[in-house]
């Protein structure tokens, strides 16, 4: 195993173990695939776990923001507004 496939993965299992399973949502799988990623494009797996970490959580929260909308407009009741933009 090379030092970026070792450093991957050690990040993966601290941030599987420092965080609680509903704050990661989202950033382990990131984190897996950019990972690799990063690998491959120019030996980098390291600065691409950490930005699929980020990235996985920002589709994580943005899925759950839809599915929370979408099940407040099936029960009749106005959808929540995002914050922010």
């Amino acid at each position: 195993m090379n030092h970026a496939r070792v450093a991957a993965l050690a990040l993966a299992l601290a941030a599987a173990a420092a965080s609680a399973p509903a704050e990661a949502k989202g950033c382990l799988k990131g984190a897996v695939v950019g990972g690799v990623a990063g690998h491959y494009a120019g030996h980098h797996g390291i600065l691409g776990a950490i930005g699929g970490c980020i990235v996985g959580r920002h589709l994580a929260k943005e899925k759950a923001r839809e599915q929370t909308a979408h099940d407040a407009g099936a029960q009749g009741e106005p959808a929540a507004k995002p914050n922010g933009y």
